[in-house]
């Protein structure tokens, strides 16, 4: 599995899915973003540095990181 770096996540309770970008270059790295099941994520819910992250990461997909995917979260605790 995938290890995701730790970002902020939004504000409000764990979300059900994430947006995973795999990080080409360092196995086992990848940028993860709380998001709905279609993938879109709750900007305004976001910390500036969590934004400024998710705006970063979508601007080096295809030469850093990979397409992202939706995840579905395992919430059972």
């Amino acid at each position: 599995m995938i290890s995701a770096q730790s970002i902020p996540t939004m504000s409000g309770s764990s979300p059900a899915f994430e947006l995973r970008f795999r990080h080409l270059f360092k196995p086992g790295r990848a940028f993860a973003f709380p998001c709905d099941a279609e993938g879109k994520v709750d900007l305004g819910g976001m910390s500036e540095r969590c934004r400024n992250s998710y705006f970063h990461v979508r601007t080096v997909v295809g030469s850093e990181v990979d397409v992202p995917r939706v995840l579905r979260l395992d919430r059972s605790d």
